[in-house]
C-alpha cells in the first residue's frame, strides 16, 4: 500500500505550468510540523507536492504563501541527470486529493483596524 496524507502550510507560492500535452500541473512544497519526540521539539518536515488537472489550477489560482492545506496522494520516487552527468533524486507526493483548510494567519496589528483619536479599543466613541 502506498498511501500519504499530510497537513501543513505551503512554504511558497505554487508554480502552475502546463505539460506538453497542455495538462496542468501544479508544484508546491509544505512544511509539515512533526510530533515531539522525548519531549523536545521536531524541526518541521518539508514534503514536494505535485497535482494535476483542474485541481492544480485551482491550486495555483487560490493558493498562497503560508496557506494550510491537507493533501493525500502517493508516494513517488524519480531520479535524473542534468547535462553534466550529476545524478539528482528525490521523493515527493503526487496528490490525488487537495483540501483547503485555514488561510495563513495575519498579525494582530495588521488584523486590528486603526481606531480614530479619542475612539476605544472597539471603534466606539470615548
Amino acid at each position: 500500500m502506498n498511501t500519504i496524507t499530510l497537513i501543513g502550510r505551503t512554504t511558497a507560492e505554487p508554480e502552475l505550468r502546463f505539460s506538453a500535452g497542455g495538462t496542468p500541473v501544479c508544484s508546491f512544497r509544505l512544511a509539515v510540523n512533526t510530533p515531539p519526540r522525548d519531549g523536545k521539539d521536531q524541526p518541521a518536515v518539508f514534503v514536494d507536492v505535485i497535482t494535476f488537472g483542474a485541481q492544480a489550477e485551482a491550486i495555483g489560482e487560490h493558493v498562497g504563501k503560508g496557506r494550510q492545506l491537507g493533501v493525500s496522494g502517493r508516494l513517488s520516487y524519480r531520479q535524473w541527470q542534468t547535462e553534466d552527468g550529476t545524478t539528482h533524486s528525490k521523493h515527493e507526493v503526487i496528490a490525488n486529493h487537495v483540501e483547503f483548510l485555514a488561510k495563513p494567519a495575519m498579525s494582530a496589528v495588521a488584523a486590528r483596524p486603526t481606531p480614530a483619536p479619542g475612539d476605544d479599543d472597539f471603534g466606539e466613541p470615548v
